[in-house]
């Protein structure tokens, strides 16, 4: 499992069957301060979660697949959860705070 933060949303007309009706978010795996550890990857959301939020996400293919119900499932990465902190060494390097949220940013005109 990982912090990351969610930071786009994936469109894709043409996807595998265990996809359909399925969000898809772009993930930008984070420390628990914020700071970027790694590329970002795409994630399968179970927890409702938006642009701008920290989650936690599963990256295990036997995990997924028994979160979605489906045995088969060629999936691995799943967010599981919405952070609203973090708590290290009674220190707290993550606190949400809703008027810190990004806006969404509208989309450029064709």
């Amino acid at each position: 499992m990982f912090l990351a933060d969610v930071v786009g949303t994936v469109v894709s007309p043409v996807q595998i069957p265990a996809l359909d009706g399925r969000t898809l978010l772009l993930l930008r795996p984070v420390t628990p301060d914020g700071r970027p550890t790694a590329k970002t990857r795409i994630g399968i959301d179970r927890a409702g979660a938006g642009f701008g939020d920290r989650v936690l996400v599963l990256d295990e293919g036997n995990g997924g697949r028994q979160i979605l119900g489906d045995p088969k499932a060629p999936v691995k990465t799943i967010i599981v959860g919405v952070v609203d902190f973090v708590e290290a060494a009674g220190d707290l390097p993550y606190l949400y705070d809703h008027r810190d949220a990004p806006a969404l940013q509208p989309l450029p005109a064709r």
